[in-house]
């Protein structure tokens, strides 16, 4: 499809002119005349236009996909050495942020202090609009400063555009005051968020659906990244067991019973041995898989589990070790 950045000339006394100027040139700012009349096709016909966009955006990310692996090698290396994941974004883009690390403790047992989502103007933005939050650099400074942000940190300011303050000054202050990796993930190319940070990635969807709805598209893409930079950290970290959660903490009764059932795929024992190495390990997962699969008891699981940073299959390397010696 063909689109246009739908250019408007700035006048003299606009205080918004240069602001405009500067949108018109963005792809995901850019106006589709195509689309001009959609509001009057049957509502299959949209949602069908609508899917159709949505199918763009995984080959966008797959573009990206050296860059994003290098980001999580990163930030891995960091986090290995009690480093933290910190997002910081406004909007849409922020909200993805601390949708992503408020996931982190159920599905990997993080610490609510290992991976942090900044929201550009605090927890009342994620649904309130907070006017004037997102072009504040000084905000994104002192809400990184809050955390006492430190070198094994690393940083990953998100914002479709690219040229959000707040995510920029994210990341300036994190990689130029307090020596941590920054990432910058956005959807245009050449992106001054992307320029500031270590590692710059830049999904590219095109044009919005609806004229900078970048909710769309865009959070799609963000999204996307976002699961990619948590998921695979946490592989890198030992956080898992082939594709199995086995860092998973059973906090109501669904995860009990997929604790139960992840502790039977990992290591095919009876329900028996199953429980009983649960409540031998307090109910700790990758404990009680490491006592089966290992053949050590729950005091020993812990302690291999410690020496190996938590990395599962060098604890049961080290448990086959201890086995034979």
């Amino acid at each position: 499809m063909t689109s246009t950045t739908g250019a408007t000339p700035s006048h003299p006394g606009d205080p918004y002119g240069e602001l405009r100027a500067q949108l018109a040139t963005l792809t995901t700012e850019a106006f589709r005349p195509e689309l001009s009349e959609i509001d009057r096709l049957p509502t299959l016909e949209i949602a069908r236009i609508m899917n159709g966009e949505d199918t763009t955006v995984p080959a966008a990310v797959a573009e990206q996909l050296p860059r994003i692996a290098a980001a999580i090698d990163g930030t891995a290396e960091r986090m290995a050495r009690g480093g933290r994941l910190v997002y910081a974004g406004a909007g849409t883009a922020g909200r993805l942020g601390v949708l992503d690390a408020s996931e982190c403790p159920p599905t990997f047992n993080t610490d609510p202090g290992e991976v942090v989502g900044l929201i550009a103007g605090g927890p009342t933005a994620m649904v309130t609009a907070v006017e004037g939050a997102e072009d504040s650099k000084e905000l994104a400074a002192a809400d990184l400063d809050a955390l006492h942000l430190t070198a094994d940190d690393v940083v990953v300011g998100v914002s479709a555009s690219g040229r959000t303050p707040y995510a920029i000054g994210a990341v300036e202050h994190a990689r130029e005051r307090r020596g941590a990796l920054t990432i910058g993930l956005s959807c245009n190319a050449d992106s001054a968020l992307a320029a500031a940070a270590d590692h710059g990635i830049e999904v590219v969807v095109g044009p919005e659906l609806l004229t900078g709805s970048t909710r769309l598209k865009a959070g799609t893409a963000q999204k996307l990244v976002l699961n990619m930079l948590s998921t695979i950290t946490m592989i890198r970290l030992g956080k898992t067991y082939g594709n199995l959660m086995v860092d998973v903490r059973a906090s109501n009764e669904k995860l009990r019973a997929r604790s139960r059932r992840i502790v039977a795929l990992a290591t095919g024992a009876s329900d028996e041995e199953i429980e009983a190495a649960l409540a031998a390990t307090d109910g700790e997962v990758k404990n009680a898989i490491l006592t089966l699969l290992g053949k050590v008891d729950a005091a020993t699981a812990a302690r291999l589990l410690t020496s190996s940073s938590g990395h599962f299959r060098a604890a049961l390397d080290n448990a086959a070790s201890t086995d034979t010696a």
